[in-house]
């Protein structure tokens, strides 16, 4: 076809676009590529449709003079070409068509539209190829006369357009659909937001652009009021969660503001700002539209919007149910959950876990600061806190709330370690009103590769350390070694089966004869308990009591010794020993426990034992623990006849104020101090004590008593009784009856 065949037709414009175009930006322009081998169809082509508008927008051509040169354009270009005039035979009969199918198949473009030209009718492709290639048209050069050339790029144009908006609709809707689907995810409001803009894009037929904005202080986790960026598409997309002020475009903040204000939309003469609102989740949605929506778009876009605002309230509430989940409310850090997922990632980021520690940080006595200055003082601390650790650690360290007054760290041991950590509490936390100076203990894991960093694993080793710093004299810190976790899982172990053997009665109550230093006679016994062992022998008290004690299973263990003495006892006096009595200890727990008291007249009580043959023993340690509950419940105790005696005096700790207060009856010497009993020396420690008592007027009983000597120099000092195994071993209740039927005082051989 010649040049002389376009000129002969008449020049065609396209009305689409009412208004004229007065200014003309290349980058909008419909992208033509043009492919053949003979140099003035291009140019030709180019005179043909240099006028022709389509929407607002001019033709922009791009020249190819091979297959090869054509597909190297596409690569490059993309899905910015619309339409493609490919000439079917160049450098081979079927170029074009090999060209078409690689720009499909290999390039993967889908949307450009593909009309086939040539100067040969009789390499016309067969039907096939123009379905399997999606060809819009086939022409031969001769009858492409101007005007039919025109109404072919018409045509095709609105097919690339309508294929635009179809794919753009899609994009939209798998946005929305995916941020729904995952609604848990960090960025859920952000996908949705972004898919919003998309969507609105597509149904008026535009190139995504424009931004979703709200006072979004609960989704950002910000304070204050301001309006932010939730989600952007097109131009605006880096300015996801950034103040609507950061976009410098006036108009754009001026009018979301205006929308938010008015709570309606607003329709410019090429701006759009649309209002969503759900149950008070409300939000703009300023899209860029170049030109005024009509009548029949804005009803499709406002219906569209008061669906999709049930869509954005749901997102917020997703949004706050995840932060409740795993973020803290008071300090704003990730919540105990949040920091075993960090710790869970922590290994996929590749990180070198050798240069790693986790820290966790226990603010001491933060109980009392509640109860002394009120909750509020103490959540205020515990802001203060979380505040001068993320200012002292920055980003480079992460950090969590793990529990009420318990700071967890992860980062590198040059940043976490205790004197870093210790110095971010040299110096007062301002609480309110309160200036407060606190310390800490530190419990901490070093994480190293090749070893499992299972989150909830490392924070149990971290707890660990933790309880070993807390009960350590010494330092403020720790860090876990796997002996203390073989520890741990040793005394939890020893613990259930010490429940386990107490469920089943299998823990046994021993008695070691008392006996009166004058005549050696019998005067009582105390009540000893015995856990026998799997593997045969006993578990030693000094290892099986700290951890009843510790598992609180000494109140019911400490209710049934109790019980069983006194009902043994009863039976001692059925059996002919009337005025023996039995020696009980009593611990710390059991004090506080409210019903420790009436336990203890009950079972005097319900067995008729007299109240004066019942003997408590309680240590120093006991005592200075918690004084005045002791004093209280011993006083009680005592007024109904119950006898009162301290075991191993002169061990701790004492107070002698608090002995002067306690209702005592009778001072047992330690053992240690019966061992100083050697010929030839005297024993200061055993002489003062039994002074003691008898200044006090107290009754003394000497522990240990192996020799002979040993019970002669106590009864010297005017020690009142005596048990050991000069007199007795601690023996079974049987063993017990046989040995009090054939009992002969030592003192007459």
């Amino acid at each position: 076809m010649s040049p002389t065949d376009y000129e002969n037709d008449e020049m065609l414009f396209l009305d689409e676009d009412d208004s004229a175009i007065e200014e003309y930006d290349e980058a909008d322009a419909w992208k033509v590529l043009v492919v053949d081998d003979d140099e003035e169809i291009h140019s030709v082509t180019r005179l043909a449709l240099s006028d022709l508008v389509l929407n607002g927008r001019k033709l922009a051509f791009l020249d190819a003079y091979s297959g090869e040169e054509a597909l190297k354009i596409m690569s490059e270009n993309g899905r910015d070409i619309a339409i493609v005039l490919l000439d079917v035979v160049m450098e081979t009969d079927d170029a074009g068509l090999q060209v078409a199918r690689r720009m499909r198949e290999e390039l993967n473009l889908l949307e450009p539209r593909i009309i086939l030209r040539t100067g040969q009718p009789g390499y016309a492709p067969e039907e096939s190829v123009i379905k399997e290639y999606d060809i819009n048209d086939y022409k031969t050069k001769t009858e492409l006369t101007r005007s039919k050339l025109v109404t072919t790029i018409i045509a095709s144009l609105r097919s690339y357009q309508q294929i635009l908006t179809i794919n753009q609709s899609r994009q939209g809707l798998e946005k929305i659909i995916a941020s729904a689907s995952n609604l848990l995810e960090e960025h859920s409001v952000k996908g949705f937001c972004e898919g919003v803009v998309t969507q609105i894009s597509s149904l008026l037929g535009l190139d995504a652009g424009g931004v979703v904005c709200a006072r979004a202080g609960s989704v950002l986790d910000r304070d204050d009021d301001g309006v932010y960026v939730l989600g952007a598409a097109g131009p605006f997309a880096n300015y996801i969660n950034e103040k609507l002020d950061n976009l410098h475009d006036k108009r754009i903040i001026t009018e979301v503001a205006r929308c938010l204000q008015e709570k309606d939309h607003i329709y410019g003469k090429d701006f759009t700002v649309l209002y969503m609102n759900s149950s008070g989740y409300e939000a703009a949605v300023y899209v860029q539209v170049g030109c005024a929506i009509n009548i029949i778009y804005k009803q499709l876009i406002e219906v569209f919007m008061s669906s999709i605002s049930v869509g954005y309230e749901n997102v917020n509430l997703f949004h706050q149910l995840r932060n409740a989940a795993f973020k803290d409310m008071l300090t704003k850090l990730p919540n105990r959950n949040e920091f075993i997922n960090m710790l869970d990632e922590l290994e996929r980021t590749g990180v070198d876990l050798n240069e790693h520690v986790v820290a966790l940080v226990d603010v001491n006595h933060f109980s009392d600061i509640n109860d002394g200055l009120g909750q509020d003082a103490g959540n205020l601390l515990l802001i203060a806190v979380a505040e001068r650790l993320q200012s002292a650690m920055g980003d480079v360290v992460q950090m969590g709330r793990i529990g009420a007054d318990v700071f967890g760290l992860i980062g590198k041991d040059d940043k976490v370690n205790p004197q870093s950590i210790s110095k971010i509490f040299s110096t007062p936390f301002k609480a309110g009103d309160h200036t407060l100076p606190i310390n800490v203990t530190l419990g901490l894991c070093r994480l190293l590769d090749g070893e499992s960093t299972n989150g909830l694993n490392v924070l149990k080793q971290s707890n660990i350390a933790l309880n070993r710093a807390k009960r350590s004299m010494t330092a403020n810190y720790e860090y876990y070694a796997p002996e203390m976790e073989e520890k741990t899982t040793w005394r939890l172990g020893m613990i259930r089966q010490l429940r386990s053997d107490f469920a089943e009665r299998k823990l046994e109550l021993w008695y070691q004869p008392q006996v009166d230093l004058v005549n050696e006679t019998i005067v009582g016994m105390e009540a000893l308990l015995r856990w026998p062992a799997k593997e045969g022998g006993y578990i030693s008290p000094a290892v099986f009591v700290p951890l009843a004690e510790y598992s609180g299973l000494i109140i019911d263990i400490g209710a049934w010794v109790l019980e069983e003495a006194c009902r043994k006892l009863k039976l001692l006096h059925q059996k002919g020993f009337p005025d023996l009595r039995v020696a009980v200890n009593i611990s710390m727990p059991q004090f506080r426990d409210s019903q420790f008291v009436s336990l203890v007249k009950s079972a005097l009580i319900e067995h008729d034992i007299k109240p004066n043959l019942l003997e408590l023993e309680i240590t120093e340690s006991v005592v200075m623990d918690e004084p005045q509950i002791v004093v209280d419940s011993l006083k009680e105790l005592k007024a109904f006849g119950v006898t009162i005696a301290i075991d191993d005096f002169g061990t701790g700790f004492s107070s002698m104020s608090y002995l002067q207060k306690l209702p005592l009856d009778r001072l047992k010497v330690d053992r240690s101090f019966v061992n100083e009993v050697t010929p030839g020396k005297s024993a200061f420690i055993a002489e003062t004590i039994v002074t003691l008592g008898n200044k006090l007027g107290l009754h003394t009983i000497a522990e240990g008593i192996e020799k002979r000597e040993q019970a002669s120099y106590m009864l010297r000092l005017g020690c009142d009784e005596a048990q050991g195994f000069l007199y007795a071993k601690p023996m079974p209740f049987d063993e017990l009856i046989d040995f009090l039927d054939n009992y002969k005082p030592l003192a007459g051989e």
